[in-house]
């Protein structure tokens, strides 16, 4: 029996979240005159909120999460199941379905080798810089120990994430922040630094050399990068600018930690979002649609050969990884997880999200086409933006209340999207679409058709 089929009465859970609750990246002060939004059910790729409107949600459960859609039972179940049989037991040992998930997980990752269980996409990423910090110190004396990450890319919301992230709105008011992070450029073409070229990809990346060469090869441990920058705006790597990337880091023996917390699990048409540009990462991270949201699980994963600098010397007792995360020995997260691949697998949901994801990719350029307002549209697979300007010549954003009237009006018309927000000074401009990797033609059209109504309504507003 669901919640609402027990009572269609959620006054009394609005009023308790009104008083006790401290909502995400939420503005509270409303709430002293509006209702909070409180979402009572999920079902494919709809949800309904306490007061009965069902929407289309075109965001994955807000963040990119929900990859398999909501109401999967056999997720459900195998994490009943495992939940009974054993729920928890610290990651200093080992249990069945952790075993099994680094298996299955590691046959999709060629060349990679070793699992580190978290609960968190930043605490993922904590992980992988006290991999590097403690490699500096035992390997090359403390000296290889600075960061790289790139602007416009977001890594965490703890201190020492946020030190690696190129969002310069979710920094402030939260340093001082953790030495040894280096920001290098932005790759967004649409944005270019050099004007107008042939090799802006190629461009892009030797800026991340020049930093290198700046800050000194030897004291450059790592560089932190996402596929795909996800909250930074949608931005797709322009072409050349990977395999770039990678000479460089081998040129200057620099770890390669790859951030999918957004792109993992199928988000871009395939596993990894990686693994569109032939990248032979060091590091991989992933947390969100490893399962679905139906249960807490991050993962830190290496080559065998980083993961052997841990345990080089036997005999000093300062070598391994004196790391721990409490509910990284939860069970319920790689059962969870290992249920969600085995779905994507048996509904060949990599294949929908390619089709599908050219079919949106389409359909947004005919928006496009259509609206002056939208000056650029970037995408892989299910995960695409449109970048919102007062004119395409000068390519000016949109004042960031434009594009949140695009989302409140479609929201309006029950098909929740998703932009920028609180991430980037004057460039909180982007539309964000990333829907479940289950959705249809007809899903797709539904999101266009609102948002091509709401481009109409704000622009003539």
């Amino acid at each position: 029996m669901t919640l609402s089929e027990q009572t269609n009465d959620f006054s009394e859970v609005i009023e308790n979240d009104r008083a006790h609750v401290w909502h995400h990246l939420s503005q509270h002060k409303k709430y002293e005159t509006v209702d909070p939004m409180i979402m009572i059910e999920g079902k494919g790729i709809h949800v309904w909120d306490a007061k009965g409107n069902k929407y289309l949600d075109a965001v994955s459960g807000g963040v990119w999460t929900v990859n398999v859609g909501y109401g999967r039972e056999t997720i459900a179940n195998a994490v009943r199941d495992q939940l009974v049989k054993l729920n928890y037991f610290a990651q200093s040992a080992g249990s069945i379905p952790g075993s099994q998930f680094s298996k299955k997980l590691i046959e999709k990752m060629p060349g990679m080798s070793r699992v580190y269980f978290s609960n968190s996409g930043s605490e993922a990423n904590e992980k992988a810089y006290k991999i590097v910090r403690q490699i500096a110190h035992n390997k090359y004396g403390g000296k290889k120990h600075k960061i790289l990450y790139r602007d416009r890319d977001y890594h965490g919301t703890t201190i020492t994430a946020l030190s690696s992230s190129g969002q310069a709105q979710r920094k402030d008011q939260y340093g001082p922040f953790t030495p040894g992070f280096v920001e290098v450029p932005h790759c967004c073409e649409y944005r270019s630094q050099y004007g107008e070229c042939d090799d802006y990809g190629i461009k892009a990346a030797l800026a991340i050399e020049e930093v290198i060469l700046r800050e000194g090869p030897d004291t450059v441990g790592a560089i932190v990068l996402e596929p795909v920058t996800a909250g930074g705006g949608v931005i797709t790597p322009p072409e050349g600018y990977w395999q770039k990337v990678q000479e460089i880091c081998k040129k200057y023996d620099i770890l390669l930690h790859i951030d999918e917390v957004v792109c993992g699990l199928g988000r871009t048409g395939k596993w990894f979002g990686y693994q569109h540009y032939d990248i032979k990462p060091d590091i991989v991270t992933m947390a969100k649609g490893v399962a679905s949201g139906y249960a807490a699980i991050s993962c830190t994963v290496t080559t065998e050969e980083v993961f052997k600098e841990f345990k080089s010397n036997p005999d000093d007792p300062m070598s391994y990884f004196r790391d721990i995360s409490t509910f990284g020995g939860c069970t319920a997260g790689p059962a969870a997880a290992l249920e969600n691949m085995k779905i994507i697998e048996e509904e060949n949901l990599l294949d929908n999200v390619t089709k599908m994801g050219a079919y949106l990719m389409d359909r947004l350029h005919g928006l496009k086409d259509k609206h002056q307002i939208v000056g650029d549209v970037r995408g892989k697979g299910l995960f695409c933006g449109l970048e919102l300007v007062t004119d395409r010549k000068t390519k000016e954003p949109v004042h960031e209340s434009v594009a949140q009237a695009v989302v409140a009006d479609c929201f309006a018309q029950g098909v929740i999207i998703g932009a920028t927000n609180r991430s980037l000074h004057g460039h909180n401009n982007t539309l964000c679409l990333s829907p479940a990797l289950i959705c249809t033609k007809a899903h797709l059209d539904e999101i266009v058709g609102a948002i091509d109504k709401a481009l109409t309504k704000v622009t003539a507003g």
